[in-house]
């Protein structure tokens, strides 16, 4: 057996463990596509005893009775096929439901490593088409294999109750169709494989292009993109006729190879007939059964293509829902902290680069203080406050809130003390109640969420709105203004009240006037908290009550702003240069 063989049958063997859970649908469809199959074989013999005694005039019944069976086979037939079909059906939806609840489920525990390395556009690629070609081979192959193979067999059983030697012929030729569906297999996975790499080119595109729609016209870029678009576009189309090719050859080789058979048989039932070894009747539900042989046949060998499609997708599925997610094997749980952070020989370096963003940081913070980051960028200062939410694990050293390591902290309760509000403010396509009340905050009262808007700064503008707190507001806010939704964050990060904020460069985007009622906000979201804000406007950090310069990834400087300023070092330079610029 081959690695390929073996992977199959993995695969197929996990895909039917998401059916496991509908076996009684699963059950009923197989049973009622046993009954349709069954079904198959009595229409050739009715129409032998049509011909041999019905046309002979030895029974007067004949007249009613074989048009009779023939609208009742049908109809028998037509009723447990639906059955079938539906009960299916209901199954592949819900295997399909299952699958993109593991998916999404699965990206929401998957650390920010992934994230970096993979474009947003490939995965919902996988979310969004790949899972619904997995079904293909999950729950469609499955009907195909079970009422067809069965229906042939019933037919296979009637041939040979009529004359063995001509259906000897007959199954003479299935080691063929079998070596040419082989053949073709191959083929159809490695260019089904291909196809959905460049769906995800596609969606990547197509996602970059609508995101930066603005900077894609302000300089002329849309030839630029549309050749990006066009060379993903031609890539899936020629994957596609790849896997076109593959499996349309199946049909008409089998169709040849049937038709050879089929010559065969007509040949030797002429000289049997001829021999009087033969009924007229024999010989038409012979050629009948033969014949009826030919579309269950045809839809076996084309089910191949679609299995194929179906593996490749279940690969790119399970690709995704293996990914290794967050580490989290903290044990410790706590309440509310005090707010104690320590930062002890902390060094970092991401996986990809050879460089260390950070090295030796050693830096304490008492509960309630707020200090502030600054530096060129590339210093490491967002890196420090990705280290401290977590996002990402140190290469060496520690990381202490309240003195305890926070790798052992449960990542829920570490992430429940922190509260995050940055320069890329993000929010949803919902209600401005819904965007301050996210998450763990969505069933707080009305009341609640009025009074962290106000103390932001933010109740002003939403009353003014059409439909105040219920209204829409449009993905990630479009309809705000940048200082809008900045207070939109501070007020969901003061409905959160945690002990431990960020603040990452919170006002660096806004105009004079959103900055002015922003800080004003930030001040009353910072009292009592400890809080550290990475800033790069340096005249908003004045007050804070230590300011640590970073350079290359160390600590250059510490101390106050006055100090810092009379010392005449590396902050100093860097304030009184931004001053000159302002």
């Amino acid at each position: 057996m081959t690695p390929s063989q073996v992977s199959s049958r993995a695969l197929y063997l996990r895909l039917l463990g998401y059916v496991r859970p509908y076996w009684i649908a699963f059950a009923v469809s197989i049973v009622c596509m046993a009954l349709t199959a069954a079904a198959e074989p009595m229409f050739p013999a009715i129409m032998k005893e049509l011909l041999d005694g019905g046309f002979g005039g030895q029974e007067a019944r004949a007249m009613w009775l074989y048009p009779t069976l023939i609208v009742l086979l049908f109809a028998v037939r037509g009723i447990f096929g639906f059955i079938a079909d539906y009960a299916f059906a209901w199954a592949a939806n819900n295997v399909v439901l299952d699958l993109r609840r593991a998916m999404f489920g699965r990206l929401l525990a998957l650390p920010t490593t992934f994230f970096d390395s993979h474009s947003s556009g490939a995965l919902i690629s996988k979310v969004a088409y790949d899972v619904q070609g997995v079904t293909q081979a999950a729950t469609n192959v499955i009907t195909v294999f079970v009422r067809d193979t069965l229906t042939v067999a019933g037919l296979l059983g009637w041939l040979l109750w009529l004359n063995w030697t001509l259906t000897l012929i007959v199954i003479g030729m299935l080691p063929l169709i079998a070596l040419v569906v082989r053949l073709c297999s191959r083929r159809i996975r490695e260019s089904a494989r291909g196809a959905q790499s460049a769906m995800g080119s596609i969606a990547h595109t197509l996602e970059e292009t609508i995101e930066a729609h603005k900077v894609v016209k302000i300089f002329g870029g849309q030839d630029y993109e549309m050749s990006r678009f066009d060379e993903a576009c031609r890539k899936q189309r020629r994957q596609n006729m790849r896997n076109i090719v593959a499996a349309s050859l199946v049909s008409p080789m089998v169709q040849i190879l049937t038709a050879i058979a089929l010559g065969i048989v007509i040949a030797v039932a002429l000289h049997e007939s001829a021999s009087n070894r033969a009924t007229v009747g024999s010989f038409v539900s012979f050629v009948t059964a033969m014949l009826m042989l030919l579309a269950p046949l045809k839809r076996i060998t084309d089910v191949n293509a679609p299995l194929q499609r179906g593996l490749a997708a279940a690969e790119s599925v399970f690709q995704l829902i293996d990914q290794q997610t967050e580490r989290d094997d903290g044990t410790v749980t706590l309440d509310r902290a005090r707010g104690r952070i320590d930062f002890d020989r902390l060094v970092f370096g991401y996986p990809e680069r050879d460089a260390r963003v950070l090295q030796h940081i050693d830096l304490s913070i008492s509960p309630g203080e707020t200090v502030a980051l600054v530096g060129a960028s590339g210093s490491g200062k967002t890196t420090l406050a990705h280290l401290l939410a977590r996002f990402y694990t140190p290469s060496s050293g520690r990381i202490l809130l309240d003195g305890h390591d926070i790798q052992t902290i449960g990542l829920a309760s570490l992430r429940a003390n922190m509260a995050l509000v940055s320069q890329d403010v993000v929010l949803f396509n919902d209600t401005v109640a819904a965007n301050i009340a996210y998450g763990a905050l969505r069933s707080t009262d009305r009341k609640d969420i009025e009074a962290a808007a106000r103390a932001a700064h933010a109740l002003d503008f939403i009353e003014a709105m059409p439909e105040g707190f219920d209204t829409m507001i449009g993905e990630n806010g479009v309809k705000l203004s940048g200082g809008q939704r900045q207070r939109l964050a501070i007020a969901r990060a003061l409905l959160k009240d945690a002990p431990v904020l960020i603040l990452d460069e919170a006002t660096s985007a806004l105009d004079t006037e959103s900055e002015r009622q922003v800080q004003a906000a930030l001040e009353v979201l910072m009292k009592n908290r400890t809080t550290l804000v990475i800033a790069h406007r340096l005249s908003t950090i004045e007050r804070a009550d230590r300011i640590v310069v970073m350079d290359r990834g160390r600590i250059a400087e510490i101390g106050r702003h006055a100090e810092l300023l009379a010392a005449g070092g590396m902050y100093a330079n860097l304030y009184n240069s931004q001053l000159g610029s302002e």
